[in-house]
């Protein structure tokens, strides 16, 4: 019977020089395989006696077991060989132009974003950025929203585990907590627009737990509520492209504004077909207001001397509007279909002076 030390070195030997998977596989058939040599081996185990029969057969499972494994480690490092050189041979050059036929589309909501900015850095405003998840202070308390209020709730509000220091966090439902941010760090004049990211509890046609916001801030020392109006029709002319657009201001309620007004424009649903313009009927679109006083102190400015104005609409919605697309759901569904029809060439990019349309 063949010594089990030379036989391990041979086969270990063989292993390590197999040329491809399929010598590999041979070798693994001539060793472990019904007529394997190994398997030869084990089988003359009867033919001895029951201590030598012992002490061989324990020999030979070490021998089996070490084999296995080498062919296992091989074909894996043959496998990852395979791959990486596959990877090479198919690399793309990201570089090169789209095929016409695969065509990229730029998404609504990031054309929406795009004409706002637009319009609004037309305007004089800077776009400024914040973070995701906020604290309850600045969500909430710093924008005088009471304990009490609704929007406090759970059930309306993503909580998330306290900081470190016991500091409350939530997913920020508006973007007005990097207004608070940008007047605490910023002295007046303060002219900025603040698109991004919200989160809310809510899911159905025409709410989604994830959407985006676009809020306004104008902050000085004589800005009225006629430079609020005065803003916002401008903005709703230009970005529905209706000159003689009807805009009305109707008295409203936010903790974070006062006086507060909700913003309609004019449309017509004759037909059973929404058109924005001119009409009998009217459609809110957003929310504004002059800046609570109490806001102002909490940011650490002087309400005596300075005030300003605040507005805030969903990015989603007046992108309905503006494209007619009936479902806020199909924004997140992924579906190629539909962003090639509502989709936007990516080199078009809205400008004043280019359009903001199509």
């Amino acid at each position: 019977m063949q010594d089990t030390h030379s036989l391990r070195q041979e086969l270990l030997e063989s292993i390590g020089t197999a040329a491809d998977l399929e010598a590999l596989e041979q070798l693994r058939v001539t060793t472990l395989g019904r007529r394997g040599r190994i398997t030869d081996l084990m089988r003359q185990l009867g033919t001895l006696s029951p201590e030598l029969r012992r002490s061989r057969g324990q020999d030979l499972n070490r021998l089996k077991t070490d084999v296995e494994a080498a062919l296992e480690e091989r074909r894996q490092a043959m496998a990852n060989s395979a791959l990486e050189s596959r990877l090479l041979e198919e690399q793309v050059d990201i570089t090169l132009p789209a095929r016409p036929e695969r065509r990229g589309m730029v998404h609504p909501i990031s054309q929406t974003i795009d004409a706002l900015t637009a319009l609004f850095c037309e305007m004089g405003f800077t776009v400024v950025e914040g973070p995701h998840i906020e604290t309850d202070y600045y969500n909430f308390t710093a924008l005088n929203i009471p304990p009490e209020h609704p929007a406090r709730q759970e059930q309306d509000t993503f909580y998330l585990p306290a900081d470190p220091t016991g500091t409350p966090r939530v997913l920020r439902t508006h973007t007005s907590p990097v207004q608070v941010r940008v007047m605490e760090r910023t002295t007046p004049p303060i002219r900025i627009i603040v698109p991004g990211r919200t989160f809310r509890s809510d899911h159905d046609a025409t709410h989604s737990p994830m959407f985006h916001q676009v809020e306004g801030l104008v902050i000085d020392r004589s800005t009225h509520m006629g430079h609020l109006k005065g803003c916002l029709i401008d903005f709703c002319r230009a970005f529905f492209g209706v000159d003689d657009l009807p805009v009305r201001f109707r008295p409203s309620y936010f903790p974070f504004t006062e006086p507060s007004a909700e913003v309609d424009i004019g449309c017509t649903r004759a037909g059973g077909e929404l058109r924005i313009g001119p009409g009998d009927d009217w459609l809110e679109i957003l929310g504004s207001g002059m800046v609570h006083p109490r806001v102002l102190a909490n940011c650490g400015i002087d309400p005596d001397i300075y005030q300003g104005f605040a507005f805030g609409m969903g990015i989603e919605r007046i992108a309905m509007l503006k494209y007619g697309i009936p479902d806020l759901r199909a924004f997140y569904d992924c579906d190629l279909r539909w962003l090639r029809h509502y989709g936007f060439l990516p080199l078009r990019i809205p400008a004043i002076p280019g359009g903001i349309d199509r």
